[in-house]
């Protein structure tokens, strides 16, 4: 009360109440319990909150921050569309920029920066593919050509607007131009353009490696943002939910091969889906160490395929084997989902401790 007072008569000294104003004032904001917290209870209470919140969930995403952003992406996806189906290939840019200009660079809008990133990729994807020829058996120059204008447009656009989505892209394909390039040496020191239609562990084996650095880039952005408050988080965000297919897909394709070093095809998925649920399995644990539901959620459609696929080599008909798949994932789905936080904090508790004070706290 004596702090409210002194404030009140501070208040009066400056000319912005008079004095009587401040005597009655005094009462009223006493009976309705209002207090004056000093600066340091205040930073103390925040740090609380915030660590309260990082506590109960670290993975909240920034980039939907409430529906005047969904309103404002909606209209930028369609005016796109729009302008795609209309106009010329290269009168897209100049679109995306000045909407970057306005809504990511000056109105700071998290969602539409995130539909625009969007739109410079399927834009780069476009003109890589209409200016060089990738889509060859052969891994040659086309391919290194297409992935390299990925790094650069996306590095561009991250260094300009700073959009967390931008820089995990470049980060991707810089990764993709790392493994072609890599493919490319080995394709030449081996002196047969088709090497790898022939060797596809080995093709299976560099995609893993690549997959893994990945991985480990995201956590290098995870852990260095333990509480998840900057942007560090948001951009492990997007790198985990592109490293867990990546990881599931080179795991599958290395462990996965028939006689004669082929791989298995979709008709035969039946004969992986042990490989794919026990790597579905460990991604789920990694997810749940790492506190990553996106890293999770990742895997999930791989594994419904493969369940898809048991019940069709079985004697079911289409209706029960698709509507099994779909009680099965969605059960899944909700006891991880429902059960997070114990299961993490289980996940934990058999960590060594100075692993588990580099996580996120559970």
């Amino acid at each position: 009360m004596t702090d409210l007072r002194s404030i009140l008569d501070e208040a009066a000294r400056q000319g912005l109440i008079s004095p009587e104003a401040g005597g009655r004032l005094l009462p009223f904001l006493t009976e309705r319990g209002v207090a004056v917290i000093r600066p340091q209870l205040a930073l103390a209470a925040e740090g609380q909150a915030a660590e309260g919140q990082a506590w109960s969930d670290t993975e909240t995403p920034r980039f939907v921050r409430g529906f005047h952003d969904v309103l404002i992406t909606i209209g930028v996806v369609v005016a796109l569309v729009g302008l795609w189906g209309l106009a010329p290939l290269y009168a897209v840019p100049p679109a995306i920029l000045v909407l970057s200009e306005i809504l990511v660079r000056r109105q700071r809008l998290a969602l539409p920066a995130v539909g625009l990133t969007i739109a410079l990729f399927c834009w780069t994807f476009l003109l890589m593919s209409r200016v060089f020829t990738p889509w060859t058996s052969e891994i040659g120059a086309g391919l290194t050509q297409f992935v390299a204008g990925f790094p650069i447009l996306l590095g561009v656009y991250y260094a300009r607007y700073r959009v967390p989505l931008s820089l995990a892209l470049a980060i991707m394909s810089a990764l993709a131009l790392a493994l072609t390039l890599l493919l490319r040496l080995v394709q030449w020191l081996s002196g047969n353009p088709g090497f790898f239609v022939d060797h596809l562990a080995l093709l299976a084996a560099i995609s893993l490696l690549c997959a893994l650095g990945l991985f480990a880039t995201a956590l290098y952005f995870d852990l260095g943002d333990r509480l998840r408050r900057t942007t560090r988080s948001d951009i492990a965000f997007w790198l985990h939910l592109g490293a867990a297919p990546a990881l599931l897909y080179s795991t599958v394709s290395l462990m996965s091969f028939g006689e004669g070093g082929r791989i298995f095809d979709l008709a035969n998925m039946s004969a992986r889906t042990p490989v794919v649920v026990a790597t579905v399995a460990v991604l789920m644990l990694i997810g749940l160490v790492i506190d990553r539901r996106a890293f999770v959620t990742s895997g999930l459609l791989s594994l419904g395929v493969a369940i898809f696929s048991v019940f069709r080599q079985g004697s079911a008909t289409v209706d029960t084997y698709i509507f099994t798949t779909l009680i099965i994932v969605g059960a899944i789905v909700l006891i991880i989902g429902t059960g997070w936080m114990p299961l993490r904090r289980l996940v934990l508790r058999a960590l060594p401790p100075a692993m588990a004070n580099r996580l996120p706290p559970g």
